[in-house]
């Protein structure tokens, strides 16, 4: 049985507002593994408790399958169906609904790209729930601009701090600005990246109860989140 809500859980977190709807579901010793993205930001999620058979599945919709997940209450029984070795269907059902979820071929899905760490990270912070929900606020009073500066700058006390300020680059422009101290090697960096991208991950993630940013001077971002059974990871690349 797979609990309603933390697959719910698992799938907005690579769908991520509908940038990653055609996908791939890795299943392995009871463990869903999804990656998802494109060049420039991709992810990783992790389900571990997923008692379903191990299987490469094609989710050719993310949108039509939390649809038919989202009337569903409980625990769910999930089982498949398949031509050959091909999986052609999932089975979605609890005590009131049985759902039927038509699988893609893997083949017409491609190949994700994915990242590995940089050599270093300058700026490595722990992200509290409190600071989530800030640069969520911050975020969304500009909602219509997707400009977000990542800084290091030294505070009043001289010490090294990270700077989100969202809003656009001129100078004559609205701008909101939240501060977090953390492990910082040094003062100068200024990079840019699509703060609406970065609101929805943070978005999904707020239920999670701890999160890691990184961010390297070569311009890659990564953000990590974990909870007792679910963990996401994503690298976004600055804006050019």
């Amino acid at each position: 049985m797979v609990n309603k809500g933390k697959l719910v859980s698992t799938i907005s977190k690579y769908y991520l507002n509908g940038l990653n709807n055609q996908v791939k579901w890795r299943v392995k010793n009871n463990q869903l593994t999804v990656y998802a993205g494109e060049a420039g930001r991709v992810c990783k999620v992790v389900l571990k408790d997923f008692p379903v058979e191990d299987s490469e599945l094609g989710i050719f919709d993310t949108h039509k399958l939390s649809k038919l997940v989202s009337i569903t209450s409980g625990e769910l029984m999930i089982s498949l169906e398949k031509i050959k070795s091909i999986y052609t269907k999932m089975h979605l059902a609890d005590l009131n609904f049985d759902l039927t979820f038509s699988l893609a071929d893997i083949l017409i899905l491609g190949k994700n790209t994915y990242y590995e760490d940089p050599e270093e990270f300058e700026i490595k912070l722990s992200l509290k729930k409190e600071d989530i929900n800030y640069l969520i606020k911050a975020k969304n009073a500009l909602a219509d601009v997707d400009n977000m500066m990542v800084k290091s700058v030294r505070n009043l006390d001289g010490d090294l701090q990270c700077e989100f300020i969202f809003g656009d680059n001129t100078g004559f422009s609205n701008k909101v600005s939240y501060n977090i101290l953390g492990e910082i090697s040094h003062d100068g960096i200024e990079i840019p990246f699509n703060s609406n991208i970065f609101r929805d991950i943070l978005n999904t993630n707020k239920d999670m109860d701890e999160g890691i940013f990184q961010l390297s001077e070569n311009g890659m971002m990564k953000l990590n989140f974990s909870s007792s059974d679910i963990e996401s990871e994503y690298f976004l690349a600055r804006n050019e």
